[in-house]
């Protein structure tokens, strides 16, 4: 499963099955999953679906963990797969804001082989480009005529001058009230509901931190390879490497390790 053909896959299920339903969807296409922010569309079940059976098609001996497979069986995120290639499908990344109508959602899969995240996709429906990375080869945004930009991370700046995207809504109670007021040490902070989006924006140098206090592998898998390969600094915020098997923790990203220890010590406080 080359990272092309990967691409390709994404591309396909998102014009067949996400695309025709976008401000298309009536209540029947609808489910909350856990909150009114957490929510399943008849888009995200046939993606998922379509893209899974492509991926197996092409490499039958891989394994496909979407977002809407663990969600029927959670006890797939506890398998061990270290023997194995293993890929992770987001197939409708801003749920909450594709059923809203709003124009912010990808479509994303990242590759891990041995548990070593290998190569990433985020794919937009709108834009019709991807987000691509490779281990040692840098991030690209990648257009379906062949043309490709590389990607860099932004150069760091004082924390005052610093804009990013914080996602606040799973850190503890506590720690969420202190971390939103250190938020003004910044200049700017966003959070666009969609992490494949924010990877996009940080990738091309708009942005000089990302944070999250929620890590499930097909949100953040592709996006922290991407980043890395980028230039940025990423951990979780404890300061140890993030892996595709962390599910907590905190993850934060920013320019250089000595930005990233100020926004850990200044703003993302425990």
């Amino acid at each position: 499963m080359n990272i092309d053909r990967l691409a390709a896959i994404l591309r396909q299920a998102a014009k067949d099955e996400i695309m025709p339903r976008f401000r298309r969807l009536d209540d029947g296409m609808i489910q909350t999953k856990t909150s009114a922010f957490d929510l399943v569309t008849e888009a995200d079940t046939n993606a998922e679906r379509v893209i899974t059976a492509a991926i197996n098609a092409h490499s039958p001996d891989t394994v496909v963990i979407g977002e809407e497979a663990v969600s029927a069986n959670p006890r797939l995120l506890d398998t061990q797969f270290e023997d194995r290639i293993v890929i992770y499908v987001d197939p409708v990344d801003g749920t909450a804001n594709f059923a809203g109508g709003l124009p912010l959602f990808a479509v994303m899969a990242s590759v891990v082989q041995n548990g070593e995240p290998v190569a990433g996709v985020i794919y937009d429906p709108l834009g019709d480009d991807f987000l691509m990375a490779e281990k040692g080869c840098g991030t690209w945004q990648v257009f379906p005529d062949g043309r490709r930009i590389r990607q860099k991370f932004a150069d760091p700046v004082p924390l005052s001058e610093m804009g990013g995207s914080a996602s606040t809504a799973f850190l503890p109670v506590g720690q969420r009230r202190v971390v939103l007021a250190n938020l003004a040490k910044v200049k700017m902070t966003a959070n666009y509901r969609c992490a494949g989006h924010e990877y996009r924006y940080a990738a091309g140098g708009n942005a000089h931190f990302l944070a999250y206090g929620k890590l499930m592998p097909w949100d953040h898998v592709a996006g922290a390879l991407m980043m890395r390969e980028a230039g940025a600094t990423v951990a979780k915020f404890d300061g140890t490497p993030y892996t595709p098997r962390d599910l907590s923790g905190g993850l934060l990203i920013a320019s250089d390790p000595d930005s990233w220890q100020t926004l850990r010590q200044e703003v993302f406080t425990v």
